[in-house]
């Protein structure tokens, strides 16, 4: 038996005899099989609260519930987890899960695209702005958030879409360029 394999070819048993100290290459030919059968699904659970408002910030959204309702129908249709939607007539708030397979921008393509072409097709003349904010959120407050955007009426009687966005930005650590946040 070779004393000195290479480290990548090492298993348990095997090797100089300090094997209690050492850790199994999971890289190892021999240990790949054991990890596919293991983990033969991707399981993720990564929570985003995702803001966005109207082009301009115009009061655009003729009636926040309904296109709540409308967004939560684009999300099943999509597989795409929603946990929480609100806003006001300029803005939305979204808690979404974020599919493993799918990139967030895809998931914010899907929802602003597809609700602007229902909103338009309705007679409203409307557009989303360009961009979007997601913000990781901690399972500890998924329901924290999802309050927050449950109430966003009562928040926007305080303050604007602006002031909420920076603060946003700023408690999540986010580089803010200042000239061009809003467009």
């Amino acid at each position: 038996m070779n004393r000195n394999p290479s480290p990548g070819a090492r298993r348990a048993g095997e090797g100089t005899g300090d094997e209690q100290r050492r850790v199994p290459v999971v890289t190892a030919i021999a240990n790949r099989g054991g990890y596919v059968l293991l983990m033969s699904h991707t399981h993720t659970w990564v929570l985003v609260h995702c803001v966005f408002s109207t082009q301009g910030r115009l009061d655009l959204i003729p009636d926040v519930t309904e296109i709540c309702k409308y967004l939560t129908g684009i999300a099943h249709s999509k597989n795409i987890t929603l946990l929480a939607a609100g806003g006001t007539a300029n803005h939305i708030h979204l808690l979404v899960a974020q599919p493993p397979t799918v990139t967030l921008a895809k998931v914010m393509q899907d929802l602003k695209g597809n609700s602007s072409r229902w909103l338009n097709k309705r007679g409203t003349k409307f557009a989303w702005q360009e961009g979007f904010g997601g913000f990781s959120v901690s399972q500890s407050q998924k329901q924290v958030v999802a309050d927050y955007i449950a109430h966003q009426a009562e928040h926007h009687r305080r303050w604007t879409f602006e002031q909420e966005f920076m603060t946003l930005l700023k408690k999540s650590g986010a580089k803010i360029d200042k000239e061009r946040v809003f467009g």
